[in-house]
This record gives structure tokens, C-alpha cells and sequence, in this order.
């Protein structure tokens, strides 16, 4: 009877909400949706699951914090710091790790989550980068990604923080130095945001806000964005046999999008755990309270903003004054501009790319990155940039550790983050343009067995086999576009620069044999699917 009085109960309660909002046409719709099925398409996920996490601990981690930059001494009960003057903030921080139970487990689990959901992220990116994802119709799809990671930095700097200890601190510290570096409205931001001369005392308080409640709502908000433009645009897909630019192919919601991703959730969340369980992170108690005439030794940022310490670094100390105003090159060229360059050519990329190409063609099968050797050079120049700038943000570790002189160090570092991207694009692009070479020579001898064949005459010959369909398929069926043509010379400057653009990125090329009725094949499986439409 209670069985049944709960279906009943479940049914009407059912009926009620389907009434008064589209709960079945919507569910019809999703539980219908073709869900990729390749582990590489599990990465946003991974995202989405941490940042579950993320705020399920924060929302945890916020009863007991208290981002106040009052001073008064330390009466808690870690003995070390026991009469040492300490903020809110710190004491709150030390109040959550040594007196609420399961603090520490929790704020370590949220730290750790953090570097996972900024880690995954990046990640994603760089898969939706090197197989061409980001292509029409997905392009309002990837400025919203870029922005995600944009606020995820700003998240992690602002929740790294507010614990006020000396690490945090002299993380602050670097921040205000580049707020000021900012030429005439330095100074006046400065005293906005932190409410005085450093330390102030609004700083705290403010980023305790944006942390908590603007970027996270910001964050959500652009998640759902992002998921329901994956929804109503489809996913990408491998080129492999029955995938075509016309179809989408995968698995149902239920039963295995469904259990696939609740199993993911569960891991992400375990592993969260684990890690913060037994791997010890941020311990501020280690570092003290932060002093403005005190810095920690080897003082290093977490490392998705490690890049900004290590291109001030290599900076070199330029200055100047400009009618009263002092103007810090060395602060604000790495600081400002550079994030602002990179991130600009993250948006505009996807426009950037299609202008070359002039492809104006809806794309849901994903390049491989060997076929499009340029963009993948690119791609992997920026990752050496980046690793370059990383390295750099702790040159005084490494010279420490290596027993070089730090100023040596830093001359071969300003050489690398130069020569290191352009050197790696080059080797990447030649293995790029080799692979599809092996690939064509696989094509036209098959591949090798192992055995060798002897004639009756004594010659020795390989025993080759042909090369299985889907391995065909997937080196046929592959977009790469053909060079513009170059403009006569009567053209404007801007018509040149875009065919000389275009035979930089897709002149070098490997062929692959095909026959004319394969030829024809391949055009009709990668036809725009919106003509395809339009004909019907």
C-alpha cells in the first residue's frame, strides 16, 4: 500500500509540474540527445564535476569564514602563533583547519578541487583548439569557454587570497604593484580597491564577495549557457565509418550517458577527497600571518597564474617618466598587456581562422591535428610560451636547486620564451606533414606484417597487408582546405595579406590516393549540412 500511495503520489505530483511547465517535451528531447562516446569528449565534464565540488565545499567552508582584516592576537588553538597578531581572516582560516570538524579535510578538498577544475579547463580548451571544434557553428560557444577560464583564474587568485597569510599576502602585494603600474588610473584604483595605501582595509572583504557570490553566479550561469548551446548545436564528432558532417552519432541519456557520467562525478568527487585526505596543501599555518615588511621564501603563485610571475621576471627593469607620471614597462607590459593580448587572441581566433580560409561551411566532424599542421604548430608554440613563462616564475627555486646564477638563468629563459615557441612549431609541423606522409605510404603498400616471401628465383620480398576501412576512412575523410588563390596585383593590401595568410597555413599538405568515385564520396560525407537542408 505505501508503494503504492508513493506512485500515486509521484504520478499526480508529475502531472502537476508537466502542466504548468514543458517537463516532457524536454525530457522527450534530452533522453533522445546522442551523447559522444570518446573519453577525450569527458573533459568539460570533469570541469562541471569539480566545479560541483567547488561549491558544495565552499558553500561548506563559507559558515565559518570571516574575511575581516581587524588585528588582534592569535588565542586559537595552534599553539605556535598563540599572542601573535593575526587578522580575521587568518584566525578564521586557522579556526576552520584545527577546530571545525572535518575543516581541514573540506578546505583542503576545495583547494584541491580548484586545481582540478582549472586544470580540466585548460585542457578542454586545447582539445577544442587542435580538432578544429571551435569552427562554425560553435564559435559563441568557445567565447563563452574563454571567458569561463578567464573568471576561473579570477576565482582561484581571489579565493588563494583571502586566507591574509604571508604566501597570499605576497601574492596581494604583486597584485597591487600591477593595478598601480597601469598609466594616470593606477594609483586610483589602487586606493578604490583596497580602500587606502596597502594593505588597505577593503580588500579582503571585496574579494570575499566576488568569490562567493559574483564569480560563482557568473560561472553558473555561463555553464548552463555553455550546456545548453551544446544541446541545441550538437557535439563534434571523429571522422570513423557511419559519421558524417550531415549525422550525429552516440550513445542515449539513459541508460548510458547517465550511469558514464554519475560514475565520473563520483570519481572526481572521490579523488577530491583522497587528495585532500593525504595530500597536504596551502598550509597557512606554516607560513604565519601576513606582515607587509616580511615575504615568504619561495614565494610562487599556484600555477595557472605562474606565467604572469614568470614574464615579470624575465621583464627587463624598464622605466619611464612621462609628464609627472611614472610609467613601469617592467610591471606592465607582462602584467597588463600580455594577459590582454593572449586573451584577445583567444576570442578572435575562431573568426581570425575562418577569414583566412574563407570557409563559411557548418564543420561537426574534428580535424585531426595532423591534418591541419599549421594550427597545431600554433597550438603547441603557445603551450612552449606558456611553459617557458611557468619556469620562469621560479627561476629562483631552479637556480637553487641546479646551483646556477639566477641572472644566467633568466638570460637563457628570455632566449627560450622567443626562440622555444617558433622552434617548437616548426618541429611540430614537420611531424605533422610525416605522419600524413607514413599515412600515404600505408595507404598505397599496406601495412607491414612481420613476414618476409621468398620466390622461386630467391628474391625476398615484405608481405604487406591493406590497411583496415576505418583507418582508410579516417585519412580520406579528413577537411582540409585548398590555398586562396593570390589576388592580382591590382587587389587592396588586405586581399594579399589574407592569400598569402592562407597559403602559409595550407600549402604545405601530403595527399592522400584516392580514386575519383572515392573522391566524390568524401565530398558528399563532408557536404555543409545547412545546404543539405535547404535542398530537402
Amino acid at each position: 500500500m505505501l508503494e503504492e500511495k508513493a506512485h500515486e503520489a509521484a504520478r499526480a505530483g508529475y502531472i502537476a509540474v508537466d502542466r504548468r511547465a514543458p517537463v516532457s517535451e524536454a525530457g522527450k528531447g534530452l533522453m533522445r540527445k546522442a551523447f559522444p562516446d570518446h573519453w577525450s569528449f569527458l573533459l568539460g565534464e570533469l570541469a562541471l564535476y569539480s566545479l560541483v565540488v567547488l561549491v558544495l565545499t565552499g558553500t561548506y567552508l563559507t559558515l565559518f569564514f570571516d574575511p575581516g582584516m581587524e588585528t588582534e592576537p592569535y588565542r586559537g588553538s595552534y599553539g605556535p602563533l598563540q599572542g601573535v597578531l593575526v587578522s580575521d581572516a587568518y584566525e578564521s582560516t586557522l579556526h576552520i583547519s584545527f577546530d571545525v570538524r572535518g575543516g581541514l579535510l573540506i578546505r583542503q578538498m576545495h583547494h584541491w578541487a580548484a586545481l582540478i577544475f582549472v586544470a580540466a579547463l585548460g585542457v578542454h580548451m586545447l582539445r577544442i583548439f587542435f580538432t578544429g571544434a571551435f569552427r562554425r557553428p560553435r564559435e559563441i560557444n568557445w567565447m563563452v569557454g574563454v571567458t569561463l577560464f578567464l573568471l576561473a583564474l579570477l576565482e582561484g587568485f581571489a579565493g588563494y587570497s583571502l586566507p591574509d597569510d604571508l604566501l597570499s599576502g605576497t601574492g596581494l602585494r604583486t597584485a597591487n604593484t600591477i593595478v598601480t603600474s597601469i598609466p594616470v588610473v593606477g594609483t586610483y584604483l589602487n586606493f578604490f580597491l583596497w580602500g587606502g595605501a596597502f594593505p588597505g582595509e577593503s580588500i579582503l572583504p571585496r574579494l570575499y564577495i566576488v568569490h562567493v557570490l559574483l564569480v560563482p553566479g557568473l560561472l553558473i550561469a555561463l555553464v548552463l549557457v555553455h550546456l545548453l548551446l551544446v544541446v541545441y548545436l550538437k557535439h563534434t564528432q571523429w571522422s570513423v565509418p557511419g559519421r558524417t558532417n550531415r549525422n550525429v552519432v552516440g550513445q542515449p541519456m539513459f541508460p548510458h550517458f547517465i550511469a558514464k557520467s554519475t560514475g565520473l562525478s563520483l570519481i572526481v568527487a572521490g579523488v577530491s577527497a583522497w587528495l585532500g585526505a593525504v595530500a597536504q596543501i596551502n598550509p597557512v599555518w606554516n607560513y604565519g600571518p601576513y606582515r607587509t615588511d616580511h615575504v615568504s621564501t619561495d614565494s610562487q603563485p599556484d600555477w595557472y597564474v605562474g606565467f604572469l610571475e614568470g614574464a615579470m621576471r624575465l621583464m627587463p627593469p624598464w622605466e619611464n617618466e612621462v609628464a609627472g607620471h611614472t610609467i613601469m614597462w617592467n610591471v606592465f607590459v607582462p602584467a597588463v598587456v600580455l594577459p590582454g593580448l593572449l586573451f584577445s587572441v583567444l576570442y578572435m581566433y575562431p573568426y581570425f581562422e575562418k577569414w583566412v580560409t574563407g570557409d563559411l561551411m557548418e564543420h561537426h566532424l574534428c580535424d585531426r591535428p595532423r591534418d591541419r599542421p599549421t594550427r597545431t604548430g600554433l597550438g603547441v608554440g603557445a603551450v612552449v610560451f606558456y611553459a617557458v613563462l611557468l619556469l620562469a616564475g621560479g627561476n629562483d627555486v631552479v637556480a637553487l636547486i641546479f646551483r646556477v646564477p639566477v641572472e644566467a638563468l633568466t638570460w637563457i629563459l628570455r632566449v627560450a620564451v622567443i626562440a622555444g615557441p617558433v622552434i617548437a612549431f616548426m618541429i611540430t609541423k614537420r611531424i605533422c606533414l610525416a605522419l600524413q606522409a607514413h599515412e600515404r605510404e600505408l595507404m598505397e603498400e599496406g601495412e607491414e606484417t612481420g613476414r618476409v616471401r621468398q620466390s622461386v628465383y630467391g628474391g625476398i620480398s615484405e608481405v604487406h597487408q591493406p590497411l583496415d576501412a576505418e583507418r582508410r576512412y579516417r585519412a580520406l575523410v579528413r577537411d582540409v582546405p585548398e590555398p586562396l588563390a593570390p589576388p592580382d596585383g591590382r587587389a587592396a593590401r588586405r586581399a594579399r595579406l589574407r592569400s598569402l595568410l592562407s597559403r602559409w597555413y595550407y600549402r604545405d599538405r601530403v595527399e592522400m590516393p584516392a580514386t575519383a568515385e572515392q573522391r566524390v564520396q568524401i565530398t558528399e560525407k563532408m557536404n555543409d549540412p545547412v545546404v543539405g537542408a535547404e535542398e530537402k
